[in-house]
């Protein structure tokens, strides 16, 4: 066997899992595997400005190829920064694999300088966590993170590696090394039969996708399985752009903030659902339990068998991997079709015609509920409502671009107005919503596509204004590296749903982050940054600016904003439960 440091192998084995980017910090504790990358090569490295935007950017790189990403840091507050990050890929399934340096083993009792326990720091919040005390371990340490994050519900790990240990020889040949294999769950068919029984029973049936749809590349399926049995669709968050929104059976999102009023009112109406890859969030669900079920019935379908349950008790679980539960579920319903017959709901075997009446009414009842119950996006007031800026953003760009957005009342005014496309085009941060993630992730959705050899295809951030300047400083690693993409910001110098939600303590305090005249010049901030930007006041400059950004982010080769300053106090539409959402405008009336 041939002998190698083992650093080295380290990178080898990254390199054989897909990995030609990482995002770090370097350090004295890491320095070995440093020294290996530049040694072996084949890796490109950006230097981060704070170890968060590390995770960030390994995070929008895995999600837009579905590989683990890599991040790297250093021992001590190098690691314990990385707990935001890895805590955001825990809460939304993102593989990633993060590697962080330690001090000497001999000194890890004796309270060495920057030596913590990572490992009990990150548990809560990684599939996996590990410090290799062995050197001959560290390939075996790295194929099985790899195979942690990629298999079932996938997540982060997080290997730790005392310096001593990373400075030692060991016996490696990269020739005879492979991938570890990563079992796929297949559903049990007699499950998969009694769940197309429910369905076809149903007179108002939905299928609910969440993002275990896009995790599994299960979009083709689940378009095909809607439009066989003409079954209209609902998405999560997360499943945002398994299939267009524009798609005849879309019947938008159902949730308390980020939703549709025509989602809601056809999720109220329903009799049965069929949920796949989705958990049942809070702000999916509401805050009654009761008012979410009805009196319909659920079938749950997780690749996570702990999922199951969890917030309610479904009438029938499933543990399978969403395509292929998908791909089972429309065999299983084309089988059952008569000799002859053509496609949709009307030809289902097994329901007399009766039924099939009764759901293609049920499908003509959506699509006029998705007519009507619309909210106005045409607005030409100033200041600028929020919602015209998502209707300039979706007659701006194409179906091909990809768009990251975190959390605040612009995160809510996008799930309700902004229309996604296509799978993985759509990401956000769902269930950690940490502020600043918007920036680092675009750097990383960016490089994706570079490796892809996609680079050319547009990226771009909507942000906030406060959230934004938690990870400024990441706009130095684009500007340094040359990854272009636009941000847009919606401005309205407050921690905007904070103030909604300090409405119900009767109060408007400590949230107001304006000062002077128009508080931060974030055009100067870009600026700083070797970046560039623009200010916008009126409705009518959005389009104008939006297509100077795009021009100008090609031809700098880095991020450019539009900043467009928008109404101080707007409220967005949302409430405790889905048949109790507030609306904060007058509503188009048909």
């Amino acid at each position: 066997m041939t002998t190698m440091p083992a650093m080295h192998a380290a990178v080898h084995i990254l390199k054989d899992e897909g990995v030609d980017v990482a995002f770090g910090c370097p350090g004295a504790a890491i320095l070995p595997l440093y020294q290996a990358l530049e040694a072996v090569g084949g890796i490109e490295h950006l230097i981060v400005r704070h170890e968060a935007g590390a995770t960030h950017m390994a995070d929008g790189w895995a999600r837009t190829n579905g590989r683990p990403g890599v991040a790297i840091a250093t021992s001590g507050p190098g690691g314990t920064n990385f707990v935001t990050g890895l805590y955001t890929a825990f809460a939304d399934s993102v593989p990633m694999v993060c590697i962080t340096g330690q001090a000497v083993s001999s000194k890890l009792h004796q309270e060495a300088f920057q030596a913590v326990d990572i490992v009990e720091i990150v548990r809560p919040v990684t599939k996996r966590a590990v410090q290799v005390k062995e050197a001959a371990q560290i390939p075996w340490a790295f194929r099985e993170a790899f195979r942690t994050a990629r298999e079932g519900r996938p997540g982060p790990v997080l290997i730790d590696i005392p310096v001593d240990v990373a400075r030692r020889e060991i016996r490696y040949d990269p020739a005879l090394d492979t991938r570890l294999p990563v079992p796929v769950v297949a559903p049990h068919p007699p499950r998969v039969e009694a769940a197309l029984d429910l369905l076809l029973a149903a007179e108002r049936p939905l299928v609910l996708a969440g993002g275990g749809v896009i995790l599994s590349g299960a979009a083709d399926e689940l378009r095909e399985l809607v439009e066989f049995l003409g079954v209209p669709f609902q998405v999560t968050l997360m499943g945002k752009g398994a299939v267009e929104d524009d798609h005849e059976l879309h019947m938008g999102t159902t949730g308390i903030q980020t939703s549709q009023r025509y989602a809601n009112a056809s999720f109220l109406e329903s009799d049965f659902v069929l949920a796949v890859g989705a958990r049942f969030g809070d702000r999916h669900t509401g805050a009654d339990l009761s008012v979410y079920r009805g009196r319909r019935s659920f079938v749950h379908v997780d690749v996570d068998p702990s999922q199951l349950g969890k917030v309610f008790e479904p009438d029938l679980g499933v543990v399978s991997d969403a395509k292929l539960f998908l791909a089972a579920l429309l065999a299983a319903a084309k089988a059952r079709r008569p000799a002859g017959a053509g496609h949709g709901a009307a030809h289902a075997a097994g329901h007399g015609a009766q039924h099939d009446t009764r759901r293609g009414a049920w499908a003509t009842r959506c699509r006029e509920l998705k007519r009507t119950l619309t909210r106005r996006e045409d607005f030409a007031t100033v200041p600028v409502k929020a919602p015209r800026v998502y209707k300039e953003i979706n007659e701006i760009f194409g179906a091909d671009t990809w768009f990251v957005t975190a959390i605040g009342l612009y995160q809510i005014w996008g799930g309700q107005h902004q229309k996604a496309h296509r799978p993985r085009h759509y990401q956000v941060c769902g269930q950690a919503g940490p502020l600043g993630w918007e920036v680092p992730a675009a750097i990383g959705v960016k490089k994706a596509l570079q490796g892809m050899g996609r680079g050319a295809e547009e990226v771009v951030g909507v942000v906030g204004d406060y959230g934004f300047q938690f990870t400024v400083e990441e706009l130095a690693v684009a500007a340094q590296y040359d990854v272009p993409f636009v941000l847009i910001m919606l401005n309205n110098a407050y921690l905007g749903l904070i103030r909604q939600a300090s409405a119900g303590y009767g109060m408007n305090y400590q949230v107001d982050v304006h000062y002077d005249e128009r508080g931060t010049d974030h055009v100067k901030l870009m600026e700083a940054y070797g970046c560039s930007g623009r200010r916008v006041t009126d409705p009518g400059e959005i389009r104008p600016a939006i297509e100077w950004a795009r021009k100008e982010a090609v031809a700098t080769s880095r991020p450019v904003l539009v900043e467009v300053m928008i109404e101080r106090e707007a409220d967005t539409p949302h409430g405790p439960d889905i048949d109790a959402v507030r609306e904060s405008e007058p509503v188009p009336e048909f």
